[in-house]
């Protein structure tokens, strides 16, 4: 058979083997995509804020440097503009004035900074209108992420100095950091207080000069070698009027300040991406435990045919390498989607960039194909070790019975009897069903640790609005925590489907010998119950820890009561999911069962 016939072989096993057992294949997708998703997004956060730091500052000509003195007096005049002689600087903005005054919105006061702009910016720092207009006499330009926060759009009005003024643009600049952090050291030169960033033409400025507000001077600056900004501190240092206090602020240190959203919601997405790994591999590899008789007797068919062996390792892998492989585009796919709102939550930079990069995106297509061997590799191993007789004709293999453990045994319930029985015969399952419960409650135990602690907000000197790095922290938490219910959910009919396929015969002699549907049915769902006891229990002391670990740096907060509602709401999640398969199980009737097995 040529090489282009055999391709063609594998694509139409493959394909008619996806076509019988839609509902696997299914299962599979969702598992890996939801990890690898969230794997992928928590590898693309590292560098994420500079990429779309330098993008922003690439489409709004940002200065390299922005050097700010307190007040406006002729020193500070004359202190900015002396900087032009500082060896490295290829040229210098005017000076321009900054207010630092509330301003009132529909929803109240709000402190923010009143930068004088031009109406047709200069060379250096061009904000990017994403919105509206540019600034203009009698109108006001405010900065995206100030404005998302306080639900201003193109034609609301907020009033500075008295004055009332339309919102006639949203604009986005790399000239300051995200919001809200737009004073850059205040009016004294000390500590910045939070704020927003407003424009309002120069001329509309007057009032509030004229009316004493404080206020600080800046330029920007353009070096000839952008990345010297370390010898251009080091000399500006020594070189300007001690009697002027300048700060100055190069672009490594405001694409810094803008990484600060990101610093705590990278831990929640690299650990929970593993987590949810984890899960991924735990309910596949019982989806391909399940399927391996299937396998094999498929590989048994294929013998007799005549293939070769490895003409039917490439069969049984591909399947899975090639839904890996697609739900592995679709995580990523799902990422650059969601991306930009992880990666910028405060709005103010552009987000063209945001999304995995190329190693990360190798790096997450590297594990769904190894997920994908692992979990295939044992069972493709065994289906090729198998001769095709027994394949086709098994062996009914007589169980080992003990004596006392039997007798011990008849004295249970026959639902828990039956339930330990599939646990013993299947002990590396349980410990994996264990271990993704165990998962799931360490994931809602973080979750409400988290939700129990006061939410203390951003106080603008009248308005308090949301902390945008806690709310952000918060929703990570919250999706993390929704994929690995989603998982939760796949896991357990899929280990429950497997037990169940595994077990006919079995389930069916209990029949016979007097066990009814409901006592088959709560047997079924006894052996999911028996290991996610111990898990449920396991993972609050363990999500403790972790919410601990991860959340030192807050204060410390009492164990809310709802974390003890977590492994009595898991033990009823997966009874109830677990009686669904297994209720599909019980109408089959015996006698067709038994039928079956002996064919």
């Amino acid at each position: 058979m040529s090489a282009v016939g055999r391709v063609l072989l594998v694509f139409r096993l493959v394909l008619g083997d996806l076509r019988r057992h839609p509902g696997p294949a299914v299962l599979l997708v969702l598992s890996t995509l939801v990890a690898t998703a969230v794997l992928s997004l928590g590898m693309s956060l590292p560098g994420a804020t500079g990429r779309l730091y330098l993008q922003t500052r690439a489409a709004t000509a940002g200065p390299d440097v922005v050097v700010v003195a307190p007040g406006t007096s002729r020193a500070a005049d004359t202190a900015l503009t002396s900087l032009e002689d500082v060896p490295g600087v290829a040229a210098r903005s005017r000076t321009y004035r900054t207010y630092f005054t509330p301003i009132t919105t529909s929803g109240g006061a709000v402190r923010a900074t009143v930068l004088g702009a031009d109406a047709e910016p200069g060379p250096i720092d061009r904000p990017l209108v994403t919105s509206g207009a540019w600034v203009r006499p009698g109108g006001v330009v405010v900065e995206r992420g100030f404005a998302g926060a306080l639900g201003l759009g193109v034609g609301d009005r907020v009033t500075v100095a008295g004055r009332s003024f339309p919102v006639v643009g949203i604009a986005v600049t790399a000239a300051r950091p995200v919001y809200p952090w737009a004073t850059m050291g205040g009016p004294d030169g000390g500590p910045s207080d939070r704020s927003g960033l407003v424009w309002l033409h120069e001329r509309d400025t007057r009032a509030l000069a004229e009316a004493d507000v404080p206020a600080a001077s800046l330029v920007y600056l353009r070096l000839r070698d952008p990345a010297a900004t370390a010898a251009f501190r080091a000399v500006y240092h020594q070189g300007h009027d001690p009697a002027v206090r300048l700060n100055a602020f190069t672009w490594p240190v405001i694409a810094y300040q803008d990484a600060v959203y990101l610093r705590d919601g990278q831990p929640i997405l690299i650990v929970g991406g593993w987590l949810l790994s984890f899960m991924a591999v735990a309910g596949l590899s019982t989806l391909a435990a399940g399927r391996a008789a299937g396998q094999t007797r498929r590989a048994g068919l294929l013998k007799v045919v005549g293939a070769t062996p490895g003409l039917i390792a490439v069969v049984l892998l591909t399947e899975y390498l090639a839904l890996a492989l697609l739900a592995d585009a679709a995580g990523l796919a799902l990422t650059r989607l969601v991306a930009p709102f992880v990666v910028n939550p405060s709005g103010s930079l552009l987000t063209t960039d945001a999304g995995p990069s190329g190693p990360v995106a190798a790096m997450t297509t590297v594990v769904a194909v190894g997920v994908a061997i692992l979990t295939a590799l044992a069972p493709a191993v065994r289906a090729l070790r198998t001769e095709a007789v027994a394949t086709l004709a098994p062996a009914v293999r007589r169980p080992d019975h003990l004596v006392l453990l039997s007798r011990l045994a008849g004295l249970l319930p026959v639902p828990l009897l039956l339930g330990l029985r599939l646990v013993a015969r299947r002990p590396g399952r349980a410990l994996l069903h264990a271990g993704s419960t165990a998962t799931m409650a360490v994931g809602l135990t973080v979750l409400l640790m988290v939700e129990a602690q006061p939410d203390q907000g951003w106080d603008f000197g009248g308005v308090t609005t949301a902390d945008l790095m806690d709310d952000r922290s918060r929703l990570l938490l919250v999706g993390v925590t929704a994929a690995m219910v989603a998982l939760t959910v796949v896991n357990t009919l899929t280990m429950t489907w497997t037990t169940v396929r595994e077990s006919q015969a079995t389930m069916a002699v209990a029949r016979t010998l007097g066990a009814t549907p409901g006592q088959v049915t709560a047997g079924l769902a006894t052996a999911q119950l028996l290991p996610a006891l111990p898990g449920a229990l396991a993972g609050i002391p363990l999500g403790l820890f972790a919410q601990w670990f991860f959340g030192h740096q807050n204060t410390p907060q009492p164990v809310t009561p709802w974390v003890w509602l977590v492994p009595p709401a898991l033990l009823l999640a997966t009874a109830a999911l677990a009686a669904v398969p297994a209720g599909f199980a019980v109408r089959r009737p015996v006698a067709e069962t038994l039928r079956a097995e002996a064919a």
